[in-house]
């Protein structure tokens, strides 16, 4: 029997229910009378998605901070959200009270109102988050233009790194370790910049996937070719693989669990974009540009290579 891959399962799922023509989108849009809501769901497994030495508050947080992700890259404010919680029998109160906390973290840093839920008991922690919003538009992941700059709100690589340490596949210690753990159990999703540049972008996708999985995606939608030719990775990192001989780009561009997002912009809006970043210090990247053609292409020493989506697949 041939394995299904996750693309593949949402294919069924959506011809299924009569969405033969679905595009994937980091939020799903419907009509509510005449307000417009924009809405996002996500799942945080305990086998797959909690690493040992991760605490729970820190999850807990973590599954409303996928949700939010996908809110900044849109330009759209989270309002209310949903949750429901899948725990064992035997949780103790103090573990409860730990995920209580750390749903409450999230919710009070992203200023989002939680209705209420479910619960279930079952083998294993599962949260799964909903919120919603409204707004009369979002920025697609489809909508990049040739001569369009390619940007990121942030270094990549370091998430790979921390997972590696939480699993103990990796022994380090000092600030760069410390820096790696945090960006793994503490991401934060750049909202602020999403909500304030949204009419400059002509394209944005949320990157927790991977880089190359966000990249092949947008230029995909977009029917472009991306350009890529500056590598988003500080010294620091650079330094790191190096000494332990670790192949930089797949750190950056496969890794995935950042919580940043890509976005394009005209050329014409370049020093406006890094003004308001600057204003509410957000690290943005400029790592290429958009052209005619297709696929996604890595500077290399003599010339460009295609980059491959390596990213985070669930199947």
């Amino acid at each position: 029997m041939t394995k299904l891959d996750e693309s593949s399962i949402i294919k069924i799922f959506q011809k299924g229910l009569g969405n033969d023509e679905f595009i994937s989108e980091d939020v799903e849009i419907f009509n509510l009378g005449k307000i417009k809501i924009i809405s996002k769901t996500d799942t945080l497994v305990e086998s797959t998605d909690i690493p040992p030495k991760m605490k729970l508050a820190d999850a807990a947080r973590k599954s409303i901070i996928a949700c939010v992700s996908d809110f900044a890259a849109k330009g759209i404010k989270p309002e209310y959200g949903i949750i429901s919680v899948n725990l064992p029998k035997k949780i103790s109160r103090s573990k409860i009270l730990d995920i209580v906390k750390g749903f409450k973290k999230a919710s009070s840093e992203y200023g989002i109102k939680i209705l209420g839920g479910d619960t279930n008991a079952g083998k294993e922690i599962v949260f799964n988050v909903t919120l919603f919003g409204n707004s009369n538009n979002i920025v697609t992941r489809k909508g990049s233009k040739k001569g369009d700059l390619i940007f990121v709100t942030g270094p990549f690589g370091y998430t790979s790194v921390g997972l590696d340490l939480l699993l103990g596949k990796r022994k380090e210690s000092g600030k760069f370790a410390a820096k790696s753990i945090k960006s793994m159990i503490n991401p934060k999703p750049k909202l602020k910049f999403g909500l304030k540049n949204k009419k400059y972008f002509s394209s944005s996708m949320d990157s927790s996937d991977g880089l190359s999985t966000t990249l092949n995606e947008m230029s995909k939608q977009s029917k472009k070719k991306f350009l890529i030719n500056n590598i988003p990775a500080d010294n620091d990192l650079e330094n790191y693989a190096k000494s332990h001989k670790l192949d930089l780009n797949s750190l950056v561009f496969h890794g995935g669990e950042e919580y940043e997002f890509v976005f394009t912009v005209s050329p014409k809006y370049k020093q406006i974009i890094i003004k308001n970043a600057r204003s509410l210090k957000t690290p943005i990247i400029q790592i290429g540009q958009v052209t005619s053609g297709k696929g996604v292409f890595v500077k290399a020493e003599k010339d460009y290579v295609i980059l491959k989506d390596l990213g985070w697949k669930h199947f």
